[in-house]
């Protein structure tokens, strides 16, 4: 069977979206903000209200979604104390985890649980026949003192466990009430550039596949929000509870939006939908997939000849989002060192990761050693680590690293790490989200192997989501499985399910037209980089290029695809690094894509990296190579002449301002 894979088309180039508008715009689920500028970016870290009182959405686990902190207030309202904040949790598991991490704190938090189980009735504002399974919502509410918000807050972001927007819409209608950001009025019709899916007509409409899942990333509407009641004006940007401003989009837009452009199943089939996420993310093939009878399953745990076992569906579990899905791996870890009856054992944090990974490492549990490094010259360190335990120390219990990491992509040595496992017995868990499994096969090395799906396997960036997958080769494999059968619960909300199986129909293709994209930009800023020596030299003022090609490529080839997928098969994710603060910031000002937190997104996407991730702890990431001024940037689908167009003035620009601090 063929197996060429035919790239996505480019999409259209963007009008600007203004500081605080969802990106995409007009999307009421939106995982991204614009932050237009290096200053919007400081403005919100620092809360500055020119910043973060325009903000209309941010990324789902750092700026809790308006729906969310609606409901929010009317639980707070029913149940709550003056004196009392809440976050909303999707299942008993999950709310006496947040429980039990309160109770651990130093002093110990009190929290209490209210279970409030919101069902249709005739206040609700919802066509019951769309219900799709989905009967009644059962709310866990976690009340807490308000002086201990942030202990809160860090288990909503830690954890990724937290109920998603399209859960709190649900409840809402069922509540009688509209979605934040909702109006009654009749809203204007957005102009969209992308045209409806047209099915063949010997298919099923309903079923489609889509033509483009990547809608042009538009422009906000024009119209003024309306100010809406303020249910509580004196907290953070991101509290449960906040105003609450009005838009032109109705929620029956907003649906009709998806499903016409989309062509999702239907509601009701949400446990189809999973089952199809799952066989994609496993490796294969379905009817509705672009590609389908043209291209080859991607084999996963069993090359050719090897006499191994391939992952199937049932290796694959789903979780709320990505980092739910690296919190639960933990958990998965510690749960089957307990069954043994043995102690858990710190955890090893290989490589700088993306911060949540590190911090739920080192709040969990019994803590982490952290090389920060992460490339082949951390090996030793490992080793004598791993050689030098004390008497009555319990063994390391896991190794958690990306491949490649985010920002630095840096890849592991995994060969070494394989066989320092299976020597101390330590549990591998591998995030692939960087590489994606198109571009990289880790689940050989990995006993555990985890994605954010909410990135390129979506590109949409409408919906959040997450895979685990359980090596079936791992010599842990059955006391994994054992624990894993014991402890999981499926949170993954049907809604969420059924966008993006639909999403992700089209994944390979818009893989493919990424890697080529971002090779060439990748190529174009390594030579005018400092690191690239050829003449001339003068007037530089990009430092460094990080990406998987010129980064430890020696470990990036032990996991890599051949052939690869697209020029290079690298991935659409680097950052660069300029010679002076003002060179970053005019490069960054500069340049015409959108301008937001997250990646993998279907339009190219830049980030001041470090200022968002970091800026707590600026001095600690710049220790680790992670420099103040890096610029992160996630490459989308766009022609390339659209995409040659805004780096050449980028670096031109930074290269102005880099003469201005030279005195030139």
């Amino acid at each position: 069977m063929p197996s060429t894979i035919v790239a996505a088309p480019p999409i259209t180039m963007p009008s600007p979206i203004p500081l605080g508008a969802s990106v995409p715009a007009l999307t009421a689920h939106a995982i991204s903000v614009s932050l237009p500028t290096w200053e919007d970016n400081i403005g919100y870290e620092e809360g500055d209200q020119r910043v973060v009182g325009r903000m209309e959405t941010g990324y789902p686990r750092f700026f809790i979604h308006r729906s969310i902190q609606k409901l929010a207030a009317l639980c707070l309202a029913k149940f709550g104390r003056p004196d009392e904040l809440c976050i909303l949790l999707p299942s008993p598991k999950v709310a006496g985890e947040g429980r039990d991490f309160l109770a651990h704190q130093a002093p110990p938090v009190p929290s209490r649980i209210v279970e409030f189980v919101i069902c249709p009735s005739s206040i609700s504002i919802i066509d019951t026949k769309s219900l799709g399974g989905v009967d009644c919502i059962e709310l866990q509410i976690l009340l807490f003192d308000k002086a201990n918000w942030s202990f809160g807050k860090a288990f909503w972001q830690h954890s990724g466990d937290g109920i998603c927007s399209r859960m709190a819409e649900r409840a809402l209608a069922f509540l009688g009430e509209l979605p934040a950001g909702s109006t009654n009025r009749p809203p204007t019709p957005p102009n969209l550039e992308r045209p409806p899916s047209k099915a063949p007509s010997t298919r099923n409409r309903h079923y489609s596949r889509r033509t483009n899942s990547v809608p042009p990333t538009p422009t906000t509407s024009s119209a003024p929000p309306t100010p809406r009641l303020e249910t509580n004006p004196n907290h953070d940007d991101d509290a449960p509870v906040e105003s609450v401003k009005e838009e032109f989009l109705t929620s029956d837009l907003t649906t009709y939006l998806e499903e016409r452009y989309g062509r999702n199943l239907p509601l009701f089939n949400a446990p189809l939908a999973k089952r199809a996420l799952k066989r994609r993310i496993a490796g294969g093939l379905l009817p509705s997939d672009e590609g389908y009878g043209k291209v080859d399953d991607v084999v996963r745990g069993a090359g050719s000849g090897s006499g191994k076992k391939a992952v199937k569906e049932d290796d694959v579990y789903l979780y709320p989002c990505g980092m739910s899905a690296i919190w639960h791996a933990f958990d998965i870890a510690r749960a089957a060192r307990r069954r043994k009856g043995e102690k858990e054992g710190k955890s090893v944090c290989f490589g700088f990761p993306y911060t949540d990974t590190l911090k739920i490492l080192q709040k969990w549990g019994p803590g982490c050693h952290f090389l920060g490094a992460g490339g082949t010259e951390d090996i030793p360190a490992l080793e004598k680590l791993l050689q030098d335990r004390q008497p009555g120390e319990p063994p390391i219990l896991s190794l958690f690293c990306e491949f490649p990491s985010n920002p630095l992509l840096r890849s592991p040595d995994l060969v070494k790490i394989r066989q320092l496992a299976d020597k101390y017995g330590f549990v591998i868990v591998v995030d692939e989200t960087i590489g994606n499994f198109i571009n990289v096969e880790v689940v050989e090395f990995a006993d555990i192997v985890v994605s954010s799906l909410t990135k390129i396997f979506s590109g949409d960036a409408n919906v959040m989501g997450g895979s685990l997958i359980l090596n079936p080769n791992s010599p842990l494999f059955e006391d994994l499985k054992a624990a894993q059968s014991e402890i999981y619960e499926d949170n993954y909300y049907p809604e969420d399910a059924v966008y993006m199986e639909r999403n992700s129909r089209d994944y390979r293709g818009r893989i493919k037209r990424v890697n080529d994209n971002a090779y060439d930009v990748t190529d174009f800023l390594f030579k005018r980089s400092l690191a690239d020596n050829s003449p001339p030299t003068e007037g530089k003022v990009i430092k460094q290029v990080y990406y998987p090609r010129f980064q430890t490529p020696e470990n990036y080839a032990q996991a890599q695809r051949l052939p690869p997928t697209g020029k290079g098969g690298f991935g659409g994710l680097f950052s660069i690094t300029f010679t002076s603060e003002a060179a970053s910031k005019a490069f960054y000002n500069t340049i015409g894509c959108a301008k937001g937190p997250s990646l993998g997104t279907s339009f190219t996407l830049a980030s001041p990296y470090t200022i968002l991730a970091h800026y707590l702890e600026l001095d600690w990431a710049a220790s680790h190579g992670v420099e103040r001024g890096l610029v992160r940037i996630s490459v989308g689908q766009e022609d390339k002449e659209v995409l040659k167009n805004w780096f050449e003035s980028a670096v031109k620009a930074a290269e102005d301002a880099g003469k201005e601090v030279d005195g030139q």
